[in-house]
């Protein structure tokens, strides 16, 4: 869920080049076909994914920990290597790169169904990853290459439409396979899907490449990006299990910071660096993508959290569950040509400023339901407010980055503003997590105190509170005292939960100080 809606500058990608091999109009809808399956695949992964974590915890035994990193493997390849993925193509042949991403991720999306383990289901999900890193700016690719200008706004709007279904439905899809067949299922689904768009991709998507393309693929950049996200989610992560004091934890976070250092040094001295430093020489550039850092921050590290909220607490069914965030994905989609308006009479930066202060509001109205109640007095406000504000925000900053540089840099500008949210990502649920064990175990804490509990009681507990609402009460307790701790354990989470809320809210409140501060108004006359 955490994905739920497309990332800022998509569109962007698109628009940014030339048309490289323009498609025949007979094959133009098949080559819609292959990209808007190619990119759904991506997209309801992303959504359904988090619709599944409680299922997870309850069949594989999993702790909070163990399904964070079923969420952060896939996220850390996806966002480390996706420039990559995007130069791969361009020197390889987008077509042909598109398609070894799709069966990557097909193959991947089965050892996920398979895998009998927690361990097994996240090293599937960092291989689905590294497919989604080819699989994602390829689709995005072809498409710009396969359409010339006089085509490419009305491809792009079917584009637009279909995914926005396809995001919309996904959860609500996933929590139904969920709820009747298994989670394994969401996984399996996937599969054919990619038959599909590789026969596809084989039968009509032109070949093209980037012929100017100069100078090798900036491996090291890659290679240092994927250590330096890595160590510190892994510090960040496993430092609620283990502590910040633990060898492997301050090593963990001391050899990020190290290689995210020597990554920014690299890349400045790199021809060919896959992040040009000299793009954040734009102020608006600058400003878009800080801000995009935290809002995107806020929006992943909360909405991670909601599924586990209706499923685990509020007692919802997955299929519910999923449909909750439903009229958040419809706002971002019928008010984004309205709010890509707002550009050319305000200019970027009055909405940059009020699409996040709306989007915080939103967040701010998550910390108001307690145990219990309707959806519709308790969630509902809060879904509507912050999809407002994300829509307001969305196509504003994605018409910023693209026109903060030259027309010829264009692509790798909105490029870098993706991969730029899809690492907030990355970061926002190992950061918000950390908030969320603290302040559920601080608060059970108190809780527990004031009941008396046997020795071996407590210490089962202590045993489970690593599920934080997913925790299972000692079976041999009466009834009276399993529905005692049962309720501990959701106000518990209820209070981490509000706490992340105030958190995202305030994430947000900053960028869209950050936009009043860097973003330029619009120029009078």
């Amino acid at each position: 869920m955490a994905n739920i809606i497309r990332q800022p500058c998509d569109e962007g990608v698109i628009r940014s080049r030339a048309a490289a091999a323009p498609c025949s109009r007979p094959s133009e809808r098949w080559v819609l076909a292959a990209t808007i399956l190619g990119s759904s695949m991506a997209f309801i992964d992303g959504t359904v994914v988090n619709v599944a974590l409680p299922a997870l915890q309850a069949n594989l035994n999993a702790t909070v920990v163990d399904v964070q990193w079923v969420v952060e493997a896939y996220a850390l390849f996806l966002a480390a290597l996706l420039l990559v993925g995007g130069s791969l193509g361009d020197r390889f042949g987008r077509r042909r790169v598109f398609c070894v991403g799709v069966a990557l991720f097909a193959l991947a999306s089965v050892w996920c169904g398979l895998a009998p383990t927690v361990k097994q289901l996240t090293l599937a999900r960092a291989v689905q990853g590294v497919g989604g890193a080819l699989l994602v700016p390829g689709s995005l690719a072809i498409i710009s290459a396969s359409f010339d200008e006089k085509r490419r706004g009305w491809a792009i709007g079917i584009w637009s439409g279909f995914t926005a279904i396809t995001t919309a439905i996904g959860p609500v899809m996933g929590g139904w396979l969920i709820e009747h067949v298994s989670w394994r299922a969401v996984f399996f689904i996937n599969v054919p899907l990619a038959a599909v768009v590789v026969a596809l991709a084989l039968r009509y998507v032109p070949e093209s490449r980037d012929e100017a393309e100069e100078g090798g693929l900036d491996w090291w950049g890659a290679t240092l990006a994927t250590i330096s996200l890595g160590a510190i989610v892994y510090g960040l992560i496993e430092s609620s299990r283990l502590g910040f004091r633990n060898p492997m934890v301050l090593i963990a976070l001391v050899g990020g910071g190290v290689a995210s250092v020597v990554f920014i040094l690299v890349e400045k001295r790199k021809r060919n660096a896959m992040l040009p430093l000299d793009l954040f020489r734009s102020r608006n550039f600058s400003g878009a993508n800080l801000m995009t850092l935290f809002l995107y921050t806020a929006l992943a590290g909360a909405l991670f959290f909601l599924p586990l909220n209706l499923i685990q607490v509020q007692g919802y069914k997955p299929t519910a569950a999923g449909a909750a965030m439903l009229p958040f994905v419809l706002i971002v989609f019928f008010l984004s040509r309205w709010s890509g308006g707002l550009v050319k009479r305000y200019g970027s930066k009055l909405p940059l400023v009020v699409g996040p202060a709306v989007a915080a509001l939103g967040f701010a109205l998550f910390t108001v339901p307690g145990i219990g109640g309707s959806y519709w007095t308790n969630f509902f406000p809060a879904v509507m407010v912050l999809g407002l504000g994300m829509a307001v925000s969305v196509a504003p900053l994605t018409t910023t980055v693209m026109n903060a540089v030259g027309k010829d840099r264009a692509g790798v500008a909105s490029g870098i503003n993706n991969a730029v949210s899809r690492t907030a990502g990355l970061l926002a649920i190992a950061a918000l997590g950390l908030v969320m064990l603290h302040v559920f175990n601080s608060s059970l804490d108190r809780r527990l105190s004031s009941l008396a509990l046997a020795p071996e009681t407590r210490r089962a507990l202590d045993q489970e509170r690593v599920k934080l609402a997913g925790a299972e009460v000692p079976g041999d307790l009466e009834p009276e005292k399993r529905a005692t701790l049962k309720r501990a354990l959701d106000e518990s989470f209820v209070t981490g939960f509000r706490r992340v809320m105030k958190v995202a809210a305030g994430l947000a409140l900053v960028s869209s100080f950050v936009a009043g501060r860097l973003i330029e108004g619009k120029r009078k006359g």
